[in-house]
């Protein structure tokens, strides 16, 4: 991790921040999945509410260079300012683990409980399911996620789903490891400036 590319992100009228955020971020994974790559780690230095408007591509100067010449970005390249493959600072901050925080609870695991339980003869009224429902949606909102998150779109069904973002605690050692396709992971950390 030893090298980076930044990816500011250059909004206008017809392209928010965030949806232009959600298309590179898309356009990124595509690319990571075609180059079955898991060693491209990312971070977002500007985050605070939002995941801001830079992303950061982190991992070797030869990994770097192997995705930048795919031309992943596309059509996308004139919404955005990418940097040349730059060493990381001698003096950072530290080092964070950013992966993906999942809910326990989502609409889909809702249907799942009810067909289960319509099967076991727990659920057996309509009025009983609604309620059912009712109740899991309700503790369901209740327990939301507040972390930043991109709101991404399935190649195979088309439909959307949104990727909440979780920023492990800065710590003073890289720890090496894996990323998975969308530059994300539990245990491998990115420098952080």
């Amino acid at each position: 991790m030893d090298y980076f590319v930044g990816i500011k992100i250059k909004p206008d009228a017809e392209m928010r921040e965030n949806l232009l955020l959600n298309k590179v971020y898309s356009k990124l994974h595509k690319a990571l999945h075609s180059l079955n790559s898991t060693s491209i780690g990312v971070s977002f230095p500007a985050h605070k509410i939002k995941l801001g408007d830079i992303i950061r591509l982190h991992s070797t100067d030869e990994n770097l260079t192997e995705l930048q010449n795919t031309n992943w970005l596309g059509g996308l390249s004139g919404y955005c300012d990418v940097s040349e493959i730059l060493a990381v600072p001698d003096q950072v901050k530290g080092y964070r683990v950013i992966s993906r925080k999942q809910s326990t609870m989502n609409l889909r695991k809702l249907e799942k409980r009810v067909q289960y339980q319509k099967e076991q003869g727990v659920l057996k009224t309509q009025d009983e399911i609604k309620a059912y429902e009712k109740q899991y949606k309700a503790k369901m909102y209740a327990s939301g996620l507040d972390n930043p998150y991109l709101e991404l779109e399935s190649s195979s069904n088309g439909h959307k789903h949104r990727r909440y973002i979780q920023f492990g605690a800065i710590g003073e050692q890289a720890v090496k490891g894996t990323f998975d396709t969308f530059g994300l992971s539990k245990t491998a950390t990115v420098p952080w400036f």
